[in-house]
Order: structure tokens, then C-alpha cells, then sequence
């Protein structure tokens, strides 16, 4: 038994090792992560604004701000992180940050005004549109909610989501995806290295316990050096059943 509780130990203490390994590989990748991440957030140099009371901010107002925080929170249902917004450090470089600067080029697009021209006169289900000038409300509409066949809202839709604002979304959209990513990976390094230590120390424990129990074995028991009085020698007792 005790052999067995020690070759348990040391496996368990083995694998225990390799959990232990892996999840300091797996930090070191997220951190290599991090700092790529960082140094691409740097390239780019987007910053958020704050004012003197580190109040975000967007175009100087708060409630602007405010506003984007709401579309982003209960329109798009994304969980911010409160923490990542930090006046002494502007730069857009975490997830929360990436969105809530997705969700101001969504907030402005959304609330524009387009000026559509037309050359010449169209008609359109059976309505004539002449030529001229006209404002267009986007008035909430995305990219898909726009009637591209619409003389005013096709050309509309083309101005107000332009390649500009998709490519924005997309790019802002990866370095959300990127930073969540990360925290996953920190996250499973600390489960492994946590699974490791706590296999190392199980194993440690059986390998204790197998070799104490070595040691509170019980001693060969000693003879006396001296027989008591009251117990009859060997030699009288064989010289009394002789005599009967």
C-alpha cells in the first residue's frame, strides 16, 4: 500500500509539473498578445476624451458620450467594462474601449443628415422625384435598412455608410475580438497553473504521507532482561511433569 500511495504521489506530482508548464506557456503567449496589441493601439493613436472632472466625453459634450454609452450598453447589449475607461490612459486599447469607439461612428451615422442630388428627374413607384437637392434623416437606419432602389434613400445609404465606416467597424471590430481573446487565454493560464499546483501538492502529500507511515511502523518488541519472579522457569516446569 504505502509503495502504491508513493507511485501515485509521483505521478500526480508529474502531471501536476506539466499543468504547471503549460499554463506558464500559455501566459507568456498572452502576454506576447498583449504587448502586439498595445503596440498596434499605439500605431494607430485613437484616443477617447475626458474632461477636467475625467468625465467621458464626445465632441466636448457629456451627454453625447453618454448617449454612445447607452446605445452601446442596451442597443447593442455589449457588457463594458467600467475599469477599462481610464482618463489617465486615452488610448483605445481594450475591448470596451474598441467598441464604445464602434458604437460613436454607429451613434453618428445613425443620427446623420445626407444631402442627396439629383441630376435629372426620377420616377419611383410611381412618384416623380425632380431634379434638385435634398436632405435625407438616416433616422436610425442601417446598412440594410435602407431601399437601395430609392432614387434619394439609395444614394443616401451609399453616403452615409460609406467603405470608410465599414472598414472602421471591421478594424475596431478586431481589436475588440483580439483583447476578449487575450483575457480568455490569461484566464486558461491561471486554470492549468492553478490545476498544476493543485496536483503538485495532492502528489506531494501522498509521497509524505507514504513515507511516514515507514516510520510509525512498529519496532521489533525486546526481551526483557530480567524474567519476573512469578513466572516458573522452563526447566522447573519439565522437571514437575517428569516427577508425576
Amino acid at each position: 500500500m504505502k509503495k502504491r500511495l508513493m507511485t501515485l504521489g509521483i505521478i500526480l506530482a508529474a502531471v501536476g509539473m506539466m499543468f504547471l508548464i503549460a499554463g506558464g506557456v500559455a501566459f507568456s503567449r498572452t502576454q506576447d498578445g498583449y504587448d502586439s496589441l498595445q503596440a498596434f493601439s499605439e500605431a494607430q493613436n485613437v484616443t477617447l476624451a475626458y474632461n477636467e472632472d475625467g468625465q467621458l466625453t464626445d465632441r466636448g459634450t457629456v451627454e453625447s458620450a453618454q448617449a454612445i454609452m447607452t446605445q452601446l450598453t442596451e442597443d447593442w447589449k455589449y457588457p463594458v467594462v467600467e475599469s477599462d475607461f481610464d482618463p489617465n490612459d486615452p488610448l483605445v486599447n481594450t475591448a470596451s474601449e474598441y467598441m464604445f469607439q464602434m458604437a460613436t461612428v454607429g451613434y453618428h451615422v445613425l443620427r446623420g443628415t445626407q444631402t442627396v442630388t439629383l441630376s435629372e428627374p426620377v420616377e419611383y413607384d410611381g412618384v416623380v422625384y425632380e431634379a434638385g437637392t435634398y436632405e435625407f434623416e438616416v433616422e436610425g437606419r442601417y446598412w440594410a435598412d435602407f431601399d437601395r432602389q430609392h432614387p434619394i434613400e439609395g444614394l443616401a445609404r451609399e453616403q452615409a455608410w460609406t467603405g470608410t465606416v465599414h472598414g472602421l467597424f471591421s478594424e475596431l471590430g478586431v481589436g475588440t475580438v483580439t483583447h476578449s481573446a487575450l483575457q480568455m487565454g490569461l484566464a486558461l493560464a491561471g486554470i492549468l497553473a492553478g490545476v498544476g499546483l493543485v496536483a503538485i501538492l495532492t502528489g506531494g502529500g501522498l509521497i509524505w504521507a507514504s513515507k511516514a507511515g515507514e516510520e510509525d511502523t512498529v519496532k521489533d518488541v525486546q526481551a526483557p532482561d530480567t524474567i519476573p519472579e512469578n513466572l516458573i522457569p522452563e526447566q522447573q516446569l519439565a522437571e514437575a511433569f517428569s516427577r508425576d
